[in-house]
């Protein structure tokens, strides 16, 4: 029999399940308990809300682990869309775009296509990729549409021209650079001119090519006629070496301070330079080994001993003239590294090399000389330091026009003259052509005689009359100032 339970918060026509759980009922109004009751089932809570929410919260949340690994969207790099890609995609993208452009060659080039890839484009397409998504990432809505990226590519010059060449060979003829050479006859460097040739330019390619790829183009035009091309070496550049190089040749050479000691022959100096053409320059090189010969033989050039100086002083020690210059002795040191050296500095055109040399100071010697003239024996002497050096037969003043006798001095010279002069009659004399004279009293002098050879006998009209040889030896032996002693 199936029971009907009516009670709070139950349906009265409710049917006991089989399966209700059952609850001990207390006594109502006196009646018996009921032994048991089916129980109201609890009514299911609603979770299509909760499922919605989590559908929602997984969306949210992979939108934004999305929006920081992507790049943000209407970004354009390369004239290639990257938005909604992550870098490696954007990378991927960004070389295909760049390998796969053409280039169709119009005029001379017929037609040719030529690819990114036939003209070695490159561009450094994972740098500009993460560049795009550090600083356009799709989480932050600011930078969504942004400016277009430029490439930046760049066309391997080699693979460029080969492809070029290879597709144009008409436009292609080689220019000839300026070059410097030495001329042995005239002792110099001299330049021999460049001359043009014609080519298609790869930089112009290269911006035609960045300009079609960042405008998102897959292909575009380039002409294929021949344009100028320059020499590398032009003839400025030539002209400049030049002027350099023979700059150089006028003070290469090695030096012991201020004087060059070994100066270096253009001609050997030309053996040691050789220019070169480097990357569009004209570059000096040095052979080391050339120079290490020169360098073999300095030490004969340069070592010396020192040269003392020689003065001629007065009695009173007053310098009347330094008769022979001194010089400082000198010898060359450790030469082990002066041809490396030598050969470095002509390189950065630098042509005078200082020499490792210890120098010795020379001495003064001071000659007190002097000039006795002897009227009773006829016969002049040459005193220096107190002793007779030399002495000559010569004739002094007759009677009548005598030669002063006293203390005098030299006070001119002149090379060669002629002689006016009165005789003890009073009658005028003119001799010509005397040579030597050495004057020290007033028109007293010394002189060389030809009129006669009587020396030892007074025969002048007081001048110290002398052969060519002895007038010639005092001309050059007596500074100005020199004394003369004339004694009878």
């Amino acid at each position: 029999m199936t029971d009907l339970i009516s009670g709070r918060n139950t349906d009265a026509t409710a049917v006991l399940s089989s399966d209700s759980p059952t609850v001990v009922q207390p006594p109502i109004d006196g009646e018996q308990p009921v032994e048991w009751a089916p129980m109201e089932p609890q009514p299911k809570r609603r979770r299509l809300g909760l499922w919605i929410g989590l559908g929602a919260g997984a969306l949210t949340l992979a939108a934004v682990g999305a929006s920081l690994i992507l790049i943000a969207p209407g970004t354009t790099v390369a004239g290639v869309s990257v938005g909604w890609m992550t870098p490696g995609m954007a990378a991927d993208a960004i070389s295909s775009r760049v390998a796969a452009t053409e280039v169709q060659l119009t005029g001379a080039g017929d037609d040719t296509r030529l690819s990114g890839a036939d003209l070695g484009a490159s561009v450094d397409a994972g740098v500009l990729a993460e560049q795009a998504f550090a600083e356009r990432p799709m989480w932050n809505l600011g930078t969504w549409m942004g400016d277009p990226v430029g490439a930046g590519l760049a066309l391997d010059a080699d693979a460029a021209e080969r492809a070029l060449r290879t597709a144009v060979p008409t436009s292609f003829v080689e220019p000839t650079d300026a070059t410097v050479v030495f001329d042995k006859d005239a002792a110099k460097y001299t330049a021999t001119p460049a001359e043009s040739g014609t080519g298609i330019s790869v930089d112009e390619l290269t911006t035609a090519f960045n300009t079609a790829v960042d405008n998102g183009e897959s292909s575009f035009s380039f002409s294929g006629d021949a344009t100028e091309v320059t020499p590398q070496i032009t003839d400025e550049k030539a002209a400049a070496a030049v002027e350099q190089l023979n700059g150089m040749l006028t003070r290469i050479g090695f030096y012991v301070g201020d004087e060059r000691t070994v100066p270096v022959a253009p001609a050997v100096a030309a053996t040691w330079l050789t220019v070169d053409a480097v990357d569009g320059e004209l570059e000096i090189t040095a052979d080391q080994a050339a120079i290490q010969t020169t360098v073999d033989t300095l030490a004969g050039a340069v070592n010396r001993a020192p040269v003392s100086a020689k003065t001629i002083v007065d009695s009173g020690g007053q310098v009347l003239r330094t008769e022979t210059e001194g010089v400082v002795g000198r010898e060359l040191g450790d030469t082990s590294d002066v041809a490396s050296g030598f050969a470095d500095a002509l390189e950065k055109g630098e042509a005078a090399f200082a020499l490792p040399v210890s120098e010795t100071p020379f001495e003064t010697v001071a000659v007190t000389r002097s000039l006795t003239v002897d009227i009773s024996d006829q016969r002049t002497y040459l005193i220096e330091n107190g002793k007779v050096v030399r002495s000559w037969l010569v004739s002094t003043g007759r009677p009548g026009t005598d030669t002063d006798l006293g203390h005098f001095r030299v006070n001119a010279h002149v090379r060669i003259q002629d002689m006016r002069g009165t005789n003890a009659d009073g009658s005028k004399y003119v001799t010509e052509d005397v040579p030597w004279v050495t004057y020290f009293n007033g028109d007293e002098a010394f002189h060389g005689t030809y009129w006669h050879n009587n020396y030892g006998t007074r025969m002048s009209h007081g001048c110290v009359n002398m052969t060519f040889d002895a007038a010639e030896t005092i001309y050059n032996l007596s500074p100005v100032g020199l004394e003369v002693w004339v004694r009878a």
